[in-house]
């Protein structure tokens, strides 16, 4: 079992078959952070019409699929090796490939996707990814990089159990491993978005001088 930076059960995506189960052959990423929170969502659609009536009546269309969104952050600024070796095989889950059916070519589906966390399990296809990078070499080679991933569901496992995605319940725990170049509003701005929060960070660690923070300290990270 795999483990992130700061020593958890990391989660994974891994190409998957029908059933859910790691597909021979297929392509794994294991997070080597895992991410602070997951987004789960869905939508359905309605048509609406009025007849003599200010209150519109509403008519179910079509329901929407479940979809999983979340940013994970790789790095190998100690590793000294170019971060998109690795995110290329994120990229791989989303590519069509074109086989040969007699004497054509037919394009295949981008794979079905498991994204594994704990309890969590969220089988699905990539639907959309962004990828950016953060952190260079002196010679232009990327060491770190942000991915933010959308997962849409269209088989409905029903396996939402409300409890921890690292130990089954309880508060998630969130921990961040400094890396070389961060500061406290630099991490404050990656963690809530707003860099203002760097106190947060600094009092909930004990933190007196928050320009002296080592590179691989792990903080508590408390929850917004």
């Amino acid at each position: 079992m795999s483990q992130t930076r700061g020593k958890l059960v990391s989660a994974r995506i891994y190409e998957a078959d029908d059933s859910g189960e790691p597909k021979d052959g297929g392509i794994s990423v294991d997070c080597m952070f895992n991410p602070f929170e997951y987004t789960v969502s869905k939508s359905n659609t309605f048509d609406e019409s009025s007849r003599n009536s200010d209150v519109p009546r509403v008519e179910f269309k079509k329901a929407g699929a479940q979809t999983l969104r979340l940013v994970l952050v790789f790095d190998t600024y100690e590793a000294d090796e170019d971060v998109s070796k690795i995110t290329r095989n994120l990229w791989k889950l989303m590519e069509t490939k074109n086989r040969r059916a007699g004497n054509r070519m037919r394009k295949v589906d981008p794979p079905q996707v498991v994204f594994k966390w704990g309890v969590f399990q969220f089988q699905a296809v990539i639907t959309n990814m962004t990828q950016k990078f953060t952190l260079f070499k002196h010679d232009g080679t990327p060491v770190r990089a942000s991915v933010d991933i959308t997962f849409s569901q269209y088989i409905d496992k029903e396996d939402y159990p409300r409890q921890n995605p690292t130990s089954g319940g309880g508060p998630i725990n969130r921990i961040y491993r400094v890396m070389a170049g961060e500061r406290l509003d630099t991490i404050a701005y990656q963690v809530y978005q707003d860099a203002s929060k760097w106190r947060l960070i600094a009092e909930h660690n004990q933190i007196l001088d928050p320009l002296e923070i080592i590179p691989g300290t792990q903080l508590r990270i408390p929850l917004d």
